[in-house]
């Protein structure tokens, strides 16, 4: 009886333990859970230590709330000029109504990918090869658009969407190459004609300048030359002025005294003419004057 009654009372225990177990529950931060009761939604619950009626009520999913990222496969495009190419992006959004995620669409993931998958297929195939590496913004702001609208009653918002790569075919690759490497040796080319032509503009205008200063001393040093010159004139004009003109005059006069002379014994010069002084007289006559004055 004994062994009977120790036997129940731990089976009791155990039961007691297993729906302890069943009924305490974690919910981790940034997570949130779905509990159902009987197969029904029942509530939502936030993070930390949440208590359940055990065999009644379940929690069938944790959804975290965080923001996340879903990879889109590559897949293949044809663009509006006929081109295939290869795109693939990433989506980031995270979960707004836990409850909406978790009833309104059976697989959120797949939802999402194939919707992704649609949507940048339809607009890669509006736009040209050329729009299409040009426009990545463009594309993530229409895809992100267009996601987040469709999702909205799923309880999700995309906050971004970002085209990883977008891969055209092989042999265009190599044009774009070749040409992107063309326009690169042509813009070393004006490069190196501007450099030159600068080069060739700093040249001539510093012989242009060093001319001009040329020109100018050359200047200076003629005027000062020319100014030296007249100044040279001057002084000998005035020399010749000052000592030559008076000489000159009284060799005139001697030469019209010879010429009278040479028919006349006798000629009368006044005491006060520059012939005396020339013909050595002036003596004479100043000590004639002298004797000739009265004894007092």
């Amino acid at each position: 009886m004994n062994v009977g009654l120790t036997a129940f009372l731990i089976i009791l225990a155990l039961v007691i333990l297993v729906t302890l177990a069943k009924s305490i529950i974690i919910i981790r931060q940034a997570q949130k859970g779905i509990v159902e009761r009987l197969g029904r939604y029942k509530e939502t619950l936030d993070p930390g230590l949440r208590f359940l009626v055990p065999f009644v009520d379940a929690l069938r999913a944790r959804i975290d709330m965080r923001e996340t990222v879903l990879d889109i496969e590559p897949q293949a495009v044809i663009t509006k000029d006929n081109v295939g190419i290869t795109v693939d992006a990433v989506v980031y959004y995270y979960v707004t109504d836990a409850k909406a995620v978790r009833y309104e669409v059976a697989n959120f993931y797949i939802a999402v990918s194939k919707l992704a998958q649609t949507n940048l297929r339809n607009l890669v195939g509006d736009m040209s090869l050329d729009e299409t590496l040009g426009s990545r913004e463009r594309i993530n702001s229409s895809l992100r658009t267009t996601l987040d609208e469709a999702t909205d009653k799923w309880g999700v918002k995309v906050t971004r969407v970002e085209v990883k790569e977008i891969l055209p075919p092989k042999d265009i690759t190599e044009a774009m190459s070749k040409q992107m490497k063309a326009e690169r040796e042509k813009r070393a080319t004006i490069l190196d004609a501007e450099a030159y032509r600068q080069k060739k503009i700093l040249q001539a205008e510093g012989d242009k300048q060093n001319a001009i200063l040329v020109a100018e001393g050359d200047k200076q040093a003629a005027i000062l030359r020319a100014e030296g010159e007249a100044k040279a004139i001057e002084n000998v004009s005035t020399a010749a002025k000052e000592f030559f003109v008076g000489n000159a005059q009284l060799l005139k006069q001697l030469e019209v005294t010879q010429a009278s002379l040479q028919n006349n014994s006798k000629l009368v010069i006044s005491d006060q003419s520059k012939l005396i002084n020339v013909l050595g007289l002036g003596e004479a006559l100043s000590e004639g004057r002298k004797s000739e004055k009265p004894k007092s």
